[in-house]
């Protein structure tokens, strides 16, 4: 489908860029902070801690001031919740509630809307020892977090989202670090689909919460989509890509949408001896609660083929984008039109269009980007100079897709990608860079944390000032 007329970007489209709190904020234990699972869990070897991270905690204002400078009319960033709440319920913080007060107000003061997610991979440390989302009371939990923040953030926030890709806490948390598993776990399948569902419930609850609090507020979930293709036109393939779809993508947004399981990962959960255990009220609040918009985080696609069942578990990459092999469903195969990042993912930026169409035509809701980005190893040259442009030639063939999008008919609310500032990514550390401003520092040494801007820095900011019309170098 070629447009002879491509439609221009809203006019109130929401450019801007993400982060995430423990990837960014350093100050992990100041402040009266508590720990979260981020700051005990057993880091990948050769990668940073997050005692410091890129100190942003302490820096906010001066990157605030850049992404200003860059034009932002968005700012998607993560609250901690040990941050807020140390012992993720009871005592509230005051210097945590005052932090994100600032970092709220700072970016209200340039014009930059700021897009708040609720949870980004750091259950504070205290509920951890609790059972983490195991637990049963994890969805009140969360209630409760998310009732401080519309208290204290509501009158100026109009933009929420619940859980940051939850589909890969369940797809691969235990393997990336995101999900706790129980040592006397039997049916690892079980539990993992059991803590998926309390994560499902509370984010029911919240978003039911936000409404009544917050009528004017907008909220809604944040999973990492990735569609499927199938590897060729044997209908078995077919099948499979059916397959990959549903348990990695429409599981998540169909219970946040319409209040229910996919039907092809029931069938899956009852095969597997693995269908979660509802407690009473479940199903109501589900059925109840419903999201304004759908978030989501795209990077590449993924393909599949039918499967014979006799694929290990996992491939050796795990990360957000491991795209898996579920023996007898499906099996994740390498696509040969696509090029690939340094760090091994596919490039697929007519995917994100195909993403967005699909989304869009399942849900009828209006699409904001939450993630999208490209990962490298930049370097700062002698002159304080960072030549980056494989960033810039990857999100403008991604930004030229969101067009392609809005000319096929769907109501897109804006673009964020990863990340607004270089951070400590969660497998390779510093060293895997995403942002439009560089960081002075390595692994191990923190040099002068320094802010520098990158040449995507220039063009990204060419782009928001002509709304998406200018995508040249």
């Amino acid at each position: 489908m070629i447009h002879q007329t491509l439609k221009p970007f809203p006019k109130d489209f929401l450019w801007g860029a993400s982060t995430s709190a423990y990837q960014v904020e350093g100050a992990s234990l100041e402040d009266g902070k508590g720990p979260s699972f981020q700051d005990t869990k057993k880091l990948p070897p050769g990668t940073a801690d997050l005692t410091v991270s890129v100190d942003h905690y302490h820096r906010y204002k001066e990157d605030i001031a850049l992404m200003a400078e860059m034009g932002f009319k968005a700012y998607r960033f993560s609250i901690s919740w040990s941050r807020v709440l140390p012992d993720g319920i009871g005592k509230v913080n005051p210097k945590g509630i005052e932090f994100y007060n600032n970092l709220i107000d700072e970016c209200l003061k340039y014009g930059i809307e700021p897009i708040i997610t609720m949870f980004h991979f750091d259950m504070p440390a205290a509920l951890e020892e609790k059972g983490s989302w195991s637990n049963a009371s994890s969805s009140e939990w969360f209630k409760e977090f998310a009732r401080v923040l519309f208290e204290n953030y509501g009158d100026r926030v109009k933009y929420w989202l619940t859980i940051n890709e939850q589909n890969m806490m369940t797809l691969v948390g235990p393997l990336i670090g995101t999900l706790r598993v129980p040592e006397a776990t039997t049916n690892l399948t079980k539990e993992i689909y059991q803590q998926n569902h309390h994560q499902l419930v509370a984010q029911a609850k919240a978003m039911q919460l936000c409404h009544e609090m917050l009528p004017k507020a907008k909220i809604g979930p944040a999973p990492n989509i990735a569609l499927a293709y199938p590897n060729s036109n044997r209908p078995e393939d077919i099948i499979a890509e059916q397959n990959a779809n549903a348990i990695r993508n429409w599981l998540y947004l169909d219970m946040a949408v319409y209040g229910r399981y996919n039907n092809l990962v029931w069938a899956y959960l009852e095969a597997k001896d693995a269908t979660p255990t509802f407690a009473p009220g479940d199903a109501e609040v589900l059925k109840v609660a419903k999201p304004d918009f759908i978030a989501f985080n795209y990077y590449t696609s993924f393909t599949v083929e039918a499967s014979d069942g006799s694929e290990q578990i996992a491939d050796k990459f795990a990360d957000q984008q491991s795209a898996m092999s579920e023996p007898g469903y499906y099996r994740s195969v390498q696509n040969q039109n696509l090029k690939k990042t340094e760090f091994g993912w596919e490039i697929d930026p007519v995917g994100f269009r195909a993403t967005m169409r699909a989304l869009y035509d399942r849900y009828q809701l209006p699409l904001l980007v939450t993630e999208n980005g490209i990962g490298a190893y930049d370097e700062l040259t002698a002159d304080g100079k960072v030549h980056d442009p494989y960033r810039i030639v990857y999100l403008r063939e991604h930004i030229v897709q969101i067009k392609e999008a809005i000319s096929d008919g769907v109501e897109m609310l804006g673009y964020n990608p990863w990340s607004a500032i270089d951070l400590i990514s969660t497998h390779e550390g510093i060293k895997k860079r995403y942002g439009f401003i560089y960081v002075d520092r390595d692994e191990f040494d923190l040099k002068t944390l320094k802010r520098y801007r990158k040449d995507s820095f220039y063009w990204y900011k060419k782009v928001i000032a002509t709304n998406g019309e200018n995508l040249s170098d």
